[in-house]
């Protein structure tokens, strides 16, 4: 679960609110899962690539999102849009793989119906046997998108969520010394992991890092005491931690913090520090001295979830730069398989005999920050379960109530 890094938690605010975490049955329900999907998944921003994965006209990243299908293509005009993907004719892919290159235009592979890549109907296949066609009018659809620093953001249905800029206002100050636009991926391509468990099982074990100390000892080498984590705050949230001093004990760590060279547009503290930056409702930025890597995962089942990661590199990126790139991804890589297995026992606890519920440490209030807006969206969660085929009523009365307070 490559980019999946739990980090640790040595500083932390005041413990405020509910200790007991979510109730065991909203790991499970299928109303539930159903409802997560429609109201945080669909309608808050999903990032899909950088602008850079599409460096020619014709370019194209696609991808799948609890049942939706994104496409998002450079334009003749140099322009990045964003559509379904999905044929006007009978609804086919109109590209198949994740990634691509359409020579002049998007081709559906069922029928061979044609669309440019501003979206608009260049031409059906066999044209005698249809009604005339407007170009726009059976264009692909486009899906609402934003781009910010460079990353490219589809929201499929409108939601709460301001433009992805002002949801990450508070940080610009602080990350536009690390060039965010500039980045290049790094060859690899977007990695997909299937983790069996239910989709906020990752978010539980990634917004704290209590566990940081026993469970990942690549991460406690390398920040030791001075990490720390800030909770979810208008929707988005922060961890920093810079180098513990020493050369670290695990070969990684050691040769990671050796091999790193200056950046020469980073100041002497960001050259030695790790960033985390946080978006509700799923998606994490891990911002180094020698690349960015992100992660976001989505729910497919209650017990099935869907990881979509990638790194991108430094525009210019000479020998010792690529090899503390490796180093870091290698810290990210086996902190990632620690966290995978934490995860899963996390969800299988929910099916337990012996299982009543949690109670959270000051050093999670994390958790708990994030709990606090699921809840908000859901105040169900302050409930026993409802009865099968009530949740969404339910949950509609209860926002209502709160509504007209």
């Amino acid at each position: 679960m490559e980019g999946a890094t739990s980090r640790g938690i040595l500083m932390t605010s005041q413990f405020v609110g509910d200790r007991k975490g979510l109730p065991a049955w909203s790991f499970f329900n299928q109303e539930m899962l159903e409802e997560e999907k429609e109201q945080l998944f669909r309608r808050h921003w999903q990032l899909v690539c950088h602008v850079n994965d599409l460096p020619e006209v014709g370019d194209y990243i696609a991808c799948d999102f609890v049942g939706e299908r994104a496409l998002v293509v450079r334009g003749s005009d140099g322009e990045v849009r964003a559509f379904h993907n999905l044929c006007r004719h009978r609804g086919s892919r109109v590209v198949a793989d994740n990634k691509g290159h359409c020579r002049s235009a998007i081709i559906c592979p069922f029928h061979g119906w044609a669309y440019n890549f501003d979206g608009s109907l260049r031409g059906a296949a066999r044209p005698e046997t249809l009604p005339d066609l407007d170009s726009e009018q059976w264009g692909l659809k486009p899906i609402e998108f934003d781009i910010w620093h460079g990353f490219v953001f589809v929201r499929f249905k409108p939601g709460p969520q301001p433009s992805v800029s002002q949801v990450m206002a508070r940080f610009e100050a602080e990350i536009a010394p690390y060039k965010l636009e500039d980045l290049q991926p790094d060859g690899n391509g977007i990695a997909i992991t299937d983790i069996k468990a239910n989709w906020k099982c990752v978010r539980d074990v990634d917004n704290e890092g209590y566990h940081v100390p026993l469970a990942h000892p690549g991460l406690q080498d390398l920040f030791g005491p001075n990490y720390y984590d800030e909770d979810f705050k208008d929707g988005a949230s922060r961890s920093y931690s810079q180098f513990r001093p020493g050369d670290g004990r695990l070969w990684s760590v050691r040769n990671y913090k050796k091999i790193l060279p200056k950046i020469q547009h980073l100041d002497e503290d960001r050259n030695r520090a790790w960033l985390y930056l946080g978006m509700f409702p799923n998606l994490v930025f891990g911002i180094y001295p020698d690349s960015v890597n992100i992660y976001h995962e989505f729910p497919v089942e209650n017990g099935k979830t869907i990881q979509r990661s990638a790194v991108y590199k430094r525009p210019v990126e000479d020998r010792q730069l690529r090899l503390a790139r490796y180093l870091s991804g290698r810290i990210d890589r086996t902190t990632g398989r620690e966290d995978e297995q934490l995860i899963e026992w996390c969800w299988e606890a929910a099916f337990s005999s012996g299982f009543d519920g949690v109670i959270l440490s000051d050093l999670e209030s994390g958790v708990r920050s994030y709990h606090d807006i699921l809840r908000g969206f859901f105040p169900v969660l302050n409930e026993t379960e409802p009865e099968k085929g009530a949740l969404a009523d339910r949950n509609a009365v209860l926002l209502n109530s709160v509504a007209t307070q």
